[in-house]
């Protein structure tokens, strides 16, 4: 009880600051992408502000009784705005000057912003990136990125993991609004649970993340950011389906109800009810799908008092397995193997905040979210259900100590309760099924000039569930002596919590027995980076060249073994080294209006020890190289888009010695996708391909002919599981 009442008298002290005499907001186009370089202004003055790669702007006060901010933008038309409230953030679209006989966009924002002035390694993916593809959830939001890779988990279930630095995305922590979701059970299938057309952008660091958010970043941090209803259009569609019988409708509403209130309504239904055996092995390419989503977020705002809070739901039923059922000699079951998972999932945030001190940007704010999670999960006589719910709550506090010196310090709690109903044809242990973890953190800014720039944070936390206590520390290094030339350095420690079960629900599609070690340790690892980039100016445009390299150290790690029997998946404790090295060099350039190129390498390398023997990570490519290229018309009539990736080969989990049913190594493959958008004044059309070359792993699923019997084994998914598919799609928004 006493947990409770501290929790409701957080939730009613506010947040969000505003410094004195100083306006805050962004400049967008009508398609809400940022204008880079647009001049800020006070009306009549000589002086102002230009904005930064996220659009955004600082400008300090007018002394005049009339606020007139001025805001001009080549190819735009010239806007002032009348400013009565300093404590509000603006949200300032230009329009295109359609007077001109041809309007020429001199530099148009580049789809993924890597800001130079960022302290971490951060990359930013705005709409404009995710409109480059089909992009109908978080998991497809990523085919023109270098950096992280979505793989399936299994070839019938339609799992998806991201991977990021060599390693599986479990050790990525997942934000939405700078909050941890999707978590345990919910992170088998969460990057479906995000749809496209209701992200505003996804920011992705690599490392060691800030101590704010908590322990659990230890390759990185994505940050989901939904779209704001105070900023976004009032209306906004979108409607998809391709060639597969896949179909999907998406719809949102902004409603400013008053100065101080808005809100916003969001809508998803997705159908696939095809079935698609194109390789014959009599089981489904990919999971007959349904899916029902729906958000509801407020924002309110007064003086110094901002607050944020949303309400989620989401229905999600997948089915697959055999088409037809194909009776063996060697079994005595008469009924086809078939796969359901239904999840019914609901959330619901709140972020408040509130101003101490407007001197020293001093405020105050606290973050308190919760979810449960309820999936029901069937694999032919085997069933695994687990209800989980979360709860997590941040209060935190900021202030300047001087001008070059800013001191952070907050305290949270995260809770993790799982509900497990298991009746499974081959024995697993019990496993702990609950966490409760609390601690505080203190962190330190030091910034000169924005040219050197140095970040310690050190947290202190314990799990109930471990009985200790364990501590995290982080430092971060940024060193830009000019404007073209960047260098950025960063170590930090992370740990994890692992409940197996949850986490790994889709090893239940195969027949490997699932032995669960006694008393598994939380897992901790040591991150190391370095990252280094030039932006170099030729012909009047800027070509941009990259270099990073990172490194893992396990300390700890459950490990995943699916080497020591092919006929079992065992969870232990390390034994040993595990450590994951990740290279990547990118160059981007565009060629001339209109035409931009980007091209990367990433070289990965990672290893555990498996049963006393060092081996690669089973099931991941050992290099990637992409190539993109997008080409847009004056005026942005038209926009052209072509992506290919360069796989490179990797290592399998080892077969069984007597009777091997797969090789050793997968080889390389490449994968083509491209689509065409024609825009209008308030609504566009985009078709498209993916996997153009048509290229798919050859039976992903092991004994497929005896699904029943003791080799069947559907995880060993490393390539496209589906073949070539098109795909046609709507946008319509009316423009605010």
């Amino acid at each position: 009880m006493k947990t409770i009442r501290i929790l409701i008298l957080l939730l009613i002290i506010p947040v969000l600051a505003f410094g004195k005499g100083i306006l805050k907001g962004y400049v967008y186009d009508i398609q809400k992408q940022p204008l880079i370089g647009a001049s800020v202004h006070w009306e009549n003055a000589k002086t102002g502000v230009v904005t930064n790669e996220e659009g955004y702007f600082e400008i300090a006060g007018t002394p005049h009784k009339d606020h007139m901010l001025a805001i001009s933008y080549v190819g735009f038309k010239d806007k002032v705005v009348h400013i009565h409230d300093f404590a509000e953030v603006q949200n300032i679209v230009l329009d295109e000057d359609n007077e001109l006989g041809e309007v020429i966009v001199e530099r148009t924002p580049p789809g993924t912003i890597k800001s130079r002035t960022s302290l971490l390694h951060t990359e930013k993916i705005t709409t404009r990136e995710l409109h480059r593809a089909a992009c109908c959830n978080l998991s497809e939001s990523f085919e023109t990125n270098p950096s992280v890779d979505v793989s399936f988990s299994d070839a019938v279930t339609g799992a998806k993991q991201i991977q990021l630095l060599g390693l599986a995305g479990t050790y990525v922590q997942t934000l939405t609004e700078n909050y941890p979701n999707f978590r345990g059970a919910a992170s088998v299938y969460g990057l479906d649970y995000i749809p496209g057309p209701w992200m505003e952008s996804i920011q992705i660091s690599k490392g060691a993340a800030s101590v704010k958010n908590g322990y659990e970043s230890i390759t990185g941090q994505m940050n989901v950011e939904y779209k704001k209803p105070n900023s976004a259009d009032p209306l906004s569609l979108n409607i998809f389906a391709s060639d597969a019988g896949r179909y999907e409708g998406n719809a949102d509403a902004a409603f400013i109800l008053n100065d101080k209130l808005s809100t916003g309504v969001f809508l998803h239904y997705s159908n696939e009810s095809a079935s698609h055996d194109d390789n014959d092995d009599s089981f489904l390419d990919m999971p007959k799908k349904h899916q029902f989503n729906f958000m509801n977020r407020w924002h309110y705002m007064s003086g110094k008092y901002a607050s944020q809070f949303g309400v989620r739901f989401l229905q999600d039923y997948r089915t697959s397995g055999q088409t037809m059922h194909t009776l063996n000699s060697a079994s005595v079951n008469t009924e086809p193997y078939e796969i359901s998972v239904k999840t019914n999932r609901g959330e619901f945030y709140t972020k408040n905040s509130y101003i101490l001190d407007e001197e020293r940007n001093g405020n105050i704010a606290l973050i308190f979210t919760g979810s449960y999670h309820d999936q029901k999960s069937k694999y032919a006589a085997d069933i695994y259900n687990v209800y989980e719910n979360n709860l997590y709550a941040s209060l935190m506090y900021e202030t300047e100590l001087g001008k070059m010196h800013q001191l952070s310090a907050g305290l949270s709690m995260n809770w993790d309760k799982y509900n497990q109903s298991v009746h499974l044809s081959r024995p697993i242990t019990n496993q702990p099924d609950e966490e409760t973890t609390t601690g505080g953190y203190l962190q330190y800014t030091f910034n000169k000039d924005d040219k050197f720039i140095a970040l310690a944070g050190l947290r202190t936390d314990y799990s109930t569930l471990h009985r200790k206590a364990f501590v995290t520390p982080r430092l971060h290094l940024k060193y830009m002596p000019v404007e073209w030339f960047n260098l950025r350095a960063s170590a930090g420690k992370g740990y994890r919590t692992v409940f197996v079960m949850p986490e790994n629900s889709y090893f239940l599609a195969s027949s490997r027995k699932i032995e669960i070690a006694d008393n598994l340790k939380q897992e901790s690892a040591w991150n190391y980076g370095t990252s280094i980039s030039f932006h170099i100016p030729i012909r009047g445009e800027e070509l941009t060249i990259s270099g990073e390299w990172y490194r893992t150290d396990f300390d700890n790690q459950v490990v995943t073994d699916m080497d020591s029997d092919p006929h079992t998946v065992k969870f232990y404790n390390l034994s040993g080294k595990s450590y994951a090295n990740s290279f990547q060099i990118e160059a981007s350039y565009p060629l001339f209006r209109g035409f931009n190129i980007l091209g990367a390498y990433r070289w990965t390398n990672a290893k555990t020890n498996y049963g006393g023997k060092m081996m690669k990570k089973p099931l991941i490519s050992d290099y990637k190289a992409l190539v993109t290229a997008s080409y847009e018309t004056r005026l942005k009539k038209w926009a052209f888009d072509l992506t290919a990736q360069f796989n490179g080969g990797g290592r399998m989990p080892t077969p069984d010695a007597v009777n091997p049913l797969w090789k050793t190594t997968f080889d390389s493959f490449t994968v083509l996708n491209a689509q065409i958008t024609k825009n209008f004044r308030n609504w566009s059309i985009y078709v498209g391909a993916e996997n153009i070359t048509d290229f798919k792993q050859k039976n992903p699923v092991i004994s497929a002919e005896n699904p029943f019997g003791d080799d069947f084994d559907a995880t060993m998914v490393w390539g496209p599981t589906q073949g070539r598919k098109f795909y046609v799609g709507l946008r319509y928004a009316i423009g605010k």
